[in-house]
């Protein structure tokens, strides 16, 4: 599939903006073996709980095309699985917060990255004016990675985990993704130029 977008013209720049959302899996215990669903876990994101896994995705800037995918139970950190989420001939990454201080790990994979994640406040440290109005910019850019989120959840509907384990959703969503991109990239498929 992706050689064939490369032919309509949608190439994967050098850029890429990170991100993950928390899928639901169904926390009960009313079933058979009287136990919750196997490799989920449990999150805390604000003041909510969330029980189930994480879809972590790397987004090419320009053309929101989804580019790597990977899927970990919900309370592994987003930072952890950063090198899986980037290309390698990035020059710049964009990313939330969680990516903060991750600038070694996108060396690791990129070399001549530059790191523009979000910075984040400490206490008795607030941001000054300055620093909030980079964060502004950034996000911005940074806003793609949730149009390709809605595209997922909401037209395709994967708000919720469909099979028990990782591995049978990890493949669900690497499917979904690739229509995801079919999707994002339709107008264009359309009428090619």
């Amino acid at each position: 599939m992706g050689a064939y977008l490369q032919v309509q013209g949608l190439r994967i720049a050098s850029g890429t903006i990170v991100d993950a959302s928390i899928i639901s899996a169904p926390s009960s215990t009313k079933n058979q073996d009287k136990a919750r669903y196997p490799e989920m876990r449990s999150t805390r994101k604000g003041n909510q709980w969330y029980f189930g896994m994480k879809a972590h995705i790397g987004v090419d800037s320009k053309i929101k095309q989804i580019h790597s995918v990977a899927v970990t139970a919900a309370n592994v950190h987003d930072s952890q699985v950063l090198e899986d989420l980037l290309h390698g001939e990035e020059t710049r990454v964009w990313g939330d917060s969680a990516y903060t201080g991750q600038t070694e790990a996108m060396r690791r994979t990129a070399r001549c990255a530059q790191d523009f994640t979000h910075e984040k406040g400490r206490r008795n440290q607030p941001l000054d004016d300055a620093a909030k109005a980079r964060n502004r910019t950034k996000t911005k850019v940074r806003a793609k990675v949730e149009h390709v989120f809605a595209v997922i959840k909401r037209v395709f509907g994967f708000t919720k985990v469909r099979y028990r384990g990782l591995a049978k959703n990890a493949h669900a969503l690497f499917v979904l993704c690739a229509l995801t991109n079919l999707y994002m990239a339709r107008r264009r498929l359309r009428c090619p130029t």
